[in-house]
């Protein structure tokens, strides 16, 4: 694999993320996404000020798609990637797969009050239960930041047929000196505001903190690209909204090892 070529400053990062959410990442974040499933998309929709919309259209404007193609949409959540693609192409064949059964559920449910099928599968995504050079497309949005960057872009990398892309969307680190002043708490003030207005159980408002803190320790746009290349991805591109505080990653698996 192309770990041996990690800066060690990735490596470092990685190490610090662990050490300090392991037991949200193992223990609570099922429950909490649990807890949200039934209003996950509404409660996007008010905690991102009414841009969750517009953060999901620059995002499949940085996908392309051809006809027939197999698609994996990591940790899927609601489906609302896999739904947007099929309204684009309904002759892709799209997996879904995602670690909480109670927001593949919404998810499904979404998806066939459309008319659509995209095929459901609930476990850990650092593991994908899919052969070598399986997919052509492999999406990731508003999620890796609860995940062990190293082993999920790694498991990324070996379902994708070689040329295929793997196109990525998370809040990320901002780095203008102005953006940081006031980003940490907006965004602590919008899960207070969100938390209240949908009356979250206990699980979703123990990891308010864990939010906000999850964002400090994780990538800018520029360390994101590093990373991309690290794991062995080429012709990587990035864009960013917000003065960097979202970012659209692509990277291609290599033709040739």
């Amino acid at each position: 694999m192309q770990s041996n070529n990690i800066p060690p400053s990735i490596e470092e990062r990685e190490l610090a993320r662990a050490r300090s959410f392991q037991q949200v990442w193992t223990e609570d974040l099922n429950a909490v996404f649990s807890d949200v499933a039934h209003y996950y998309d509404k409660a996007n929709f008010f905690a991102s000020f009414g841009l969750w919309g517009w953060f999901l259209r620059c995002f499949m404007k940085t996908i392309k798609i051809q006809p027939h193609q197999r698609v994996l949409d990591v940790c899927a959540g609601t489906n609302a990637i896999g739904i947007a693609l099929l309204k684009r192409e309904p002759t892709l064949k799209v997996d879904a797969m995602d670690r909480s059964a109670s927001m593949q559920e919404v998810g499904q449910e979404n998806a066939r009050a459309l008319g659509f099928h995209i095929n459901s599968t609930i476990g850990d995504v650092h593991d994908l239960p899919f052969p070598d050079n399986h997919f052509d497309v492999v999406t990731l949005q508003f999620a890796t930041r609860h995940l062990r960057v190293k082993r999920v872009f790694e498991e990324i990398r070996r379902v994708l047929k070689p040329g295929g892309h793997f196109y990525h969307c998370d809040m990320l680190r901002p780095t203008h000196p102005l953006v940081v002043l006031f980003y940490y708490h907006l965004v602590s003030l919008s899960l207070i505001f969100t938390s209240a207005l949908f009356g979250s159980g206990k699980a979703a408002l123990k990891c308010r903190r864990y939010f906000v803190m999850a964002l400090k320790l994780f990538y800018s746009a520029d360390e994101l690209s590093e990373v991309l290349t690290a794991f062995g991805f080429v012709n990587t591109t990035q864009s960013t909204i917000l003065s960097g505080a979202i970012g659209f990653h692509c990277g291609q698996k290599p033709f040739t090892e």
